[in-house]
Order: structure tokens, then sequence, then C-alpha cells
């Protein structure tokens, strides 16, 4: 593919741009940095898709009927372009990274199709798809780490919080997650690089950072820094060293992998939030097993009793899945039981659909939906009581919030 020309970036000075963003933080973040990498061309960001000379979906296949929305929603933009023949529409992210080749079949008013390992490239495959055509450029890793989105200028929607990546892929293989497919393998960013982004954050003002990764215990793991991996807890207490960083936050760890080392240096880091994510997806042994996640329920509660040990004031939420092939009733009374003896402050709860090219989707057993639905009501009951009483106990205290408007 043609190299993009100096000479054609003052075509794109004053174009208008639109970026919707599905699924997680990561996405946002890569959203952030598409943004920035447009406005670095001259692009300004405009209101609506409808009035916008580029359109970029930045997709997302965790959620469910994800294909059905992005679909529906490239038909819609499809009457809009049959009006304004010069708008371009790209479609990027974890769906585009699965399904390149489907999207132009299934939806040829499209331009660009871009994967999650070659985002800095958007602005070359804008100007291929002006002077030859639609495109589908879909790489199937990231080369470098010089690669990763974060390398890219951002545009921030906040002037105080930002997200930090410091890994990006997985090396776990959870039967139901399609992330290791179209994120790839683990890769870290070097320290030095990390602790660079920060401190010119908080040189913007930005006083909280979010760090984010699949898998952010495994961080480090693929480097060797003078004989040695960096680790987490480390760049915890690195990360609080920058002046101006009152706030830190990261998601998301793995209970497998959730260790004393990262508590304690929460504990005695003042900026990091008494707050842990911790991902329990089920209860029971049998259902953990089949979900290739490296723990049962007794052992995620030993993990959790340890963290509050350290940090008795600790905020825990959490995210479990109902209904996952194979799921019986006493499977989800196990959950039930975990769930009453951690008492997550809030839980984010999925009904399990199947995605395309996990073993899960494979696998035999599926739940009838009235089933799942049933039991899905039962667990919010059980977590809305629980959240309940634990909002009830904050009742008198004083706390330092962060407020933006």
């Amino acid at each position: 593919m043609p190299s993009r020309k100096p000479s054609r970036v003052a075509s794109r000075v004053g174009k208008s741009y639109f970026v919707r963003t599905y699924g997680c933080q990561m996405n946002e973040h890569d959203s952030e940095r598409i943004s920035g990498l447009l406005e670095s061309d001259g692009m300004v960001p405009a209101d609506a898709p409808e009035s916008a000379d580029v359109v970029i979906l930045n997709t997302c296949t965790i959620r469910e009927n994800a294909d059905m929305k992005l679909y529906g929603y490239l038909g819609s933009l499809k009457a809009v372009k049959d009006e304004r023949p010069g708008m371009q529409i790209l479609v990027g992210g974890c769906m585009a990274q699965r399904d390149r080749d489907v999207i132009l079949d299934r939806a040829g008013w499209v331009d660009v199709v871009f994967g999650t390992h070659n985002t800095h490239r958007v602005l070359d495959l804008l100007d291929h798809s002006e002077e030859w055509g639609p495109v589908a450029e879909v790489w199937n890793e990231t080369s470098s780490v010089e690669d990763m989105p974060s390398m890219l200028p951002a545009n921030r929607d906040s002037d105080h919080s930002a997200w930090v990546t410091i890994t990006i892929g997985c090396n776990n293989s959870c039967t139901f997650c399609i992330v290791p497919m179209v994120r790839g393998r683990e890769i870290s960013r070097r320290p030095s690089d990390i602790i660079n982004e920060v401190r010119e954050l908080a040189g913007d003002g930005v006083v909280e950072v979010t760090l984010l990764g699949q898998n952010v215990n495994s961080y480090g793991r693929d480097l060797d820094l003078n004989g040695r991996s960096p680790i987490f807890a480390d760049l915890l207490r690195r990360v609080g060293e920058v002046e101006g960083i009152r706030r830190i936050r990261y998601t998301s760890p793995h209970p497998k992998d959730i260790k004393e080392d990262v508590m304690h240096a929460m504990a005695e880091t003042d900026a990091v939030c008494e707050q842990l994510h911790l991902p329990l997806q089920s209860g029971s042994a049998s259902i953990l097993s089949a979900m290739h996640r490296g723990y049962n329920g007794e052992r995620f509660l030993e993990k959790l009793e340890m963290a509050r040990q350290i940090i008795p004031d600790l905020a825990v939420s959490t995210d479990i899945i109902v209904g996952f092939p194979g799921e019986t009733e006493q499977d989800f009374q196990d959950t039930l039981e975990v769930v009453a003896a951690a008492r997550f402050d809030t839980a984010f709860t999925f009904q399990y659909s199947p995605r395309p090219g996990t073993p899960a989707a494979t696998m035999p057993g599926h739940i009838d939906k009235p089933v799942i639905q049933e039991r899905f009501e039962r667990l919010i009951a059980l977590q809305n009581a629980i959240t309940f009483e634990k909002n009830e106990e904050q009742i008198g205290k004083l706390e330092e919030v962060l407020v933006e408007g």
C-alpha cells in the first residue's frame, strides 16, 4: 500500500469527524487516540455522524448482539452516505479484527476496515480509500511497542482524568472470551514510557489516571530490564510518586494472579484508590474449571480476604456470568453462596451469550433463555440487597471524591 503523502494532509484541514465507541475502557481509550490522530491532521469533531465528513465506528465483540447493533447502525449511515457520497465510513476495533472481509461484504459502503493492531494507520488508510477505493487492513499482531495506540496523540473527554494503557493483549485462555483472538498476546509498555506519559498528563492538569490492561497483574512478564522483569506493584508505586497525580485506579486484575505485593502497594501508595475490581464470573468449581479461570470459589474468597486484611475499607466490584453452558441449579446456588460471602459493593452481571470463535460457543449444555433470565433476576436481587447494606454503612462518613462538570 502506498505510504501517506504529506501533500494530502491539507485536504483534510477543517473537515469534520465523528467517533462512535462500543465496549470497554480499552476501546474508549483507543477512540481518544483515534480522535487525537485525526485532529493532528487538521480535522475537527462533529456534533453528529450525519454532519461528519469521516465517521469511525470502534467496535466490540464482547457485548451481546454486537453484530446486530453494528450493522443496524451502518444501515442508517448508508442512507446518509447516499445523500453525501463524499462521506467516509471506517470500522475498527475488535469486530473488525475478527470479521475483516465480512464487513465489506455485508456493508459495501464502508470505506476502511482496520483492526486493533494498526490503529496508527488510520490516516494512511483514509488516503488509500480516497485514491483507490475501499480497503481492509488487519494486522495479526502488534509488531512493536511503538505501534501501540498509546503512542498516538489523544483527544481526551476529560480535563482531569485519563486512561493510561500499560499492557495490551492477554495470555489467558478463558473459554468464553474472544479477547486473545482480537487483541493478541500480552505486550507490556516500558515503565519509563508509562511514567513519562503520566508526567505529561499531570503537567496538563490531569489528577486521576486509570491504568489499563486485559490483565494488569501480568504487567512486565514479557520485559527484561537489567536482568529482571518489572512487576505491577512496582509500577503502582512509581506512578504514585508522580507529582500532581492524586488518584490512581486500575482495571482489570485476574483473581488467580492477585498477590499480596499489589495490595501492599495499594495500601502504601496514598494516591491509589482503595477500590478493587475482581471478576468472579462464577462461584461453581465445575463452571470455573470449564471457563479455564484457574481458581475455585473458595480460593477466590481467600484472595478477597487477603485483600481486605491489608486494606480494611477496600471497595470491591466484580463481574458475574449467569447461564454458562452446563450450569446446573446447584452450580448457580454455588455462585449465590460466594456472592453472599464476598459481599461485593457492586457487581456487573451478564447473561451468557455465545461468542463465535470461543471454545464455549461449541460446548454442550447451553441453557434455555428463560432459565438464564430467572437466575439472573435472583442474582440481581441478592446483589442489590448487599449493595444497599454496603451503601448504608457509608452514611455519616466523610470521603474525598472527584467531581467533574
